[in-house]
């Protein structure tokens, strides 16, 4: 690899693009003996563990001595073993069983796999036995799980939701009475919309063990985050001084040479925008050479239609090279895929047959595809967490490896190209979860009616306002109130399942069809606000590489009508936005700024969809605009607001343009949010006014994009003078001239990025921390 490297520093490419380079060590790995059981200790010898790492026998003695753990190393440090041992040791000395919860199907058929083929390794009369119980399965072979009654079981959340806890009591009985063991794997996925139901379904769960008198530890395996004990305890319901926390890596790895590298600006003529060229066709030209060097490579990208492109034109530019074996060797990742297929490349990977693959994040969780020579991060993947588990998929054994970010043109790849310490040397963000979310809470609670009866100590999984939760049902009529010899009770009074009337993913219920008009099927459901968005009258939408104009929308059968179309444009919305402050709920002062007021509040944001613009696809210039009438929309959220110091809003008009800088600087807030907290840029919005009813101020808002809002707002409003100097830095730092993409811009902005002023917006923040 170093002489690859030293390759590439030849290359006519490289020069002036690599911003920084960081040599990551490799470590000899450290082994501890523990005591295993014989066949056990031979089964593992058998699969090369003669002993485990020392992070894993500090997990798996603190699981024998009674705690819950959360694991926390990097990708292939081992993570599994920590609770493959106590699961099996618990199954063969007293038939115990185990619950292993994945987020997704790949990963659980990859862990089935390999517990299966150890337990297999044990031979028989060892008790131990494993099964996977997932979607996947038709209703026989469900039935015939069921019917072995395995020890260790794995499922997914949304399986334990539909199929496993409505039926606790008929079907399972016999699992939840022998439950000692509950493994919470890649638990930094449970977070936001998610993670809150899946914390609210393993508070389910808890009460049905409750009833079988089972009480079960947790091991909770995650990636490298900022908090691993708080959100262990927030997803799984368990207090926190219950955790033992191990999260030093002992295992053995090579070195690996990080690459920071950044696309040249467009040429003269274009320069001042911002705009820099295809992150894409830069990590394509290094795909390429890395492959045809002979080197296994590994590109994680943003999305499906970019992986199957880019594999597509990578191949042919092998073929153009004549190596048409490694063209043929070379395809795409990504979760549409058919299962066989999945499995079929994952195969391929790891016996070394495919050379290389163009993925999206399907690939970055556990599933065992070997180690590879290099990987390449097609732009920034949006965390430092996220971009850790991809770069882990690089290294063999204790053989050097490359990975190489090449970073996008919008505000967080700029910032991390000028501030690469943010990335190498920043402290891990922090997953949130907030299983109090008042819009979420009474489908659980409804749920767990149906599973079991409720009574007033239930509060102890719901929390405070679960007496009120329950009220509000019992008045419409879901619940029953009944009084029993051991207390007031209420049982389920409505009809159906409420599991089902519920998904774990999403808040909303209402969700709206998109219908290939052509062929009378729907190709897609998108949630009314999502609709709203991308599929209104005109809307151009892209889907399986087709793309489609929306011709019309029709919000009484929710149902979009789409037509293939080829265009030139895209589409995007426009959009009026207000905020009202239903209620401050804390208040704290900017030391440099006393006078500006700071503030976390419970606020309902109303939205109205004004029209939308056309924009050619090659530079986004607007070529049309069109109005929409659509009904309005509102979110009752959380949200952090700050307000602007009449004093200083007077000499900042003085700068330029005021609401164009307080815009921007919203904008820029916003864009950084993920450096600190796991969310996606659209988990966020805001809302920048010259002058607010509430504050009689110019106010900035930044409010979590989801009801009720899932901790985001919360945790800006804990570090907001961070987040307001590394805005000023990451606006005051770019060369454009007017606010561009890696600025101050924003791909959601509903005022078509109108107006804009980085220059107000730096002097502002300045001024909020006294820089």
């Amino acid at each position: 690899m170093e002489r690859t490297i030293e390759w590439l520093r030849g290359r006519p490419y490289y020069e002036g693009q690599v911003v920084a380079e960081r040599e990551v060590p490799g470590q000899e790995p450290t082994h501890r003996e523990i005591d295993l059981e014989r066949r056990l200790a031979g089964a593992l010898a058998d699969r090369g563990v003669d002993a485990p790492y020392r992070h894993q026998a500090r997990a798996v003695e603190a699981v024998r001595d009674g705690d819950d753990v959360v694991l926390a190393t990097p990708t292939a440090s081992g993570k599994s073993l920590a609770y493959t041992v106590p699961a099996f040791e618990g199954a063969m000395a007293r038939g115990a069983r185990t619950l292993y919860l994945g987020p997704q199907n790949a990963l659980i058929n990859d862990q089935a796999e390999t517990l299966s083929d150890l337990a297999r390794g044990l031979g028989f009369g060892s008790r131990v036995s494993v099964r996977r119980y997932t979607g996947q399965l038709d209703d026989g072979e469900r039935r015939e799980v069921r019917d072995r009654q395995p020890t260790v079981l794995l499922t997914n959340p949304d399986m334990l939701h539909y199929g496993v806890l409505p039926n606790a009591h008929r079907l399972w009985d016999w699992f939840f009475s022998g439950l000692e063991l509950v493994v919470v794997d890649e638990v930094h996925e449970y977070r936001g919309v998610f993670g809150s139901n899946v914390a609210l379904v393993l508070r389910r769960l808890a009460r049905i063990c409750e009833r079988f008198d089972a009480d079960p530890q947790f091991v909770c395996c995650s990636a490298t985050i900022g908090n691993p004990v708080e959100h262990a305890a927030g997803v799984t319901g368990r207090p926190a001084s219950g955790f033992t926390l191990v999260d030093a890596d002992d295992s053995g790895t090579g070195p690996t040479h990080w690459l920071l590298w950044n696309p040249p600006e467009y040429e003269d003529g274009q320069r001042g925008t911002g705009r820099r060229r295809s992150n894409h066709v830069q990590t394509m030209r290094l795909f390429v050479d890395l492959v045809a060097r002979g080197h296994q490579t590994l590109v994680f990208t943003s999305a499906r239609q970019t992986a199957e492109r880019y594999a597509r034109e990578s191949a042919e530019a092998l073929r153009e090279r004549g190596q048409r074996d490694l063209a043929d060797a070379v395809t795409a990742y990504q979760a549409a895929l058919r299962t066989d297929r999945r499995e079929e490349i994952e195969d391929a990977l790891h016996g070394g047959d495919l050379r290389g693959v163009w993925s999206t994040n399907a690939l970055e969780l556990g599933v065992d595809v070997g180690g590879l020579d290099a990987v390449l991060l097609d732009g920034y993947p949006g965390t430092r967490m996220a971009a850790f588990q991809q770069a882990g998929r690089a290294g063999r054994g204790d053989d050097p490896s490359l990975v190489v970010l090449v970073a996008g043109e919008d505000q967080l790849d700029q910032y991390l190209a000028r501030n690469p310490g943010a990335l190498f040397d920043g402290a891990p963000e922090r997953a949130m979860v907030d299983p109090a979310n008042d819009h979420l809470l009474p489908d659980h609670v409804r749920a767990a009616a149906r599973e079991n009866w409720l009574a007033p100590g239930d509060d102890r999984h719901f929390g405070p306002t679960f007496p009120d939760v329950v009220a509000d049902l019992d008045d419409a009529g879901d619940l029953e109130r009944r009084e029993t010899d051991q207390g007031v009770r209420w049982t389920y009074a409505g009809g159906g399942s409420p599991q089902h009337e519920m998904g774990l993913r999403t808040i909303t219920d209402r969700e709206v069809n998109l219908l290939d008009a052509r062929r009378n099927e729907v190709v897609a459901t998108l949630s009314l606000e999502d609709a709203l968005r991308d599929a209104h009258p005109g809307a151009v939408y892209h889907h399986q590489g087709t793309t489609y104009e929306v011709t019309d929308l029709d919000l009484h059968r929710d149902v979009a009508e789409l037509r293939p179309a080829r265009v030139d444009y895209y589409t995007k919305v426009l959009h009026d936005k207000t905020i009202e402050v239903d209620e401050d709920r804390e208040e704290d002062d900017l030391e440099a700024a006393p006078n500006a007021a700071l503030r976390f509040a419970d606020v309902t944001m109303r939205k109205q969809i004004t029209g939308f613009e056309r924009r050619t696809t090659a530079g986004g210039e607007v070529i049309a605009r069109e109005p929409l009438d659509l009904p309005e929309t509102t979110l009752e959220t959380e949200a952090v607001y700050w307000t602007v110091p009449p004093d200083d809003e007077v000499e900042l008009r003085s700068l330029g343009d005021f609401e164009g800088g307080i815009h921007a600087a919203e904008h820029a807030v916003i864009s950084l949010l993920p450096l600190h907290l796991l969310c996606d840029r659209r988990d966020v919005g805001g809302l920048s006014t010259p002058h607010h009813p509430h504050t009689g101020e110019s106010t900035i808002f930044v409010y979590g994009g989801h009801p009720g809002g899932v901790g985001l707002a919360r945790g800006a409003f804990d570090r907001i003078e961070t987040l307001m100097a590394e805005a000023a830095t990451l606006v005051d730092d770019c060369d454009c001239d007017d606010g561009c993409p890696a600025c101050v811009q924003s791909p959601h902005c509903g005022n078509a990025n109108e107006p804009l002023d980085p220059t107000v917006a730096v002097a502002l923040l300045e001024r909020l921390i006294g820089a």
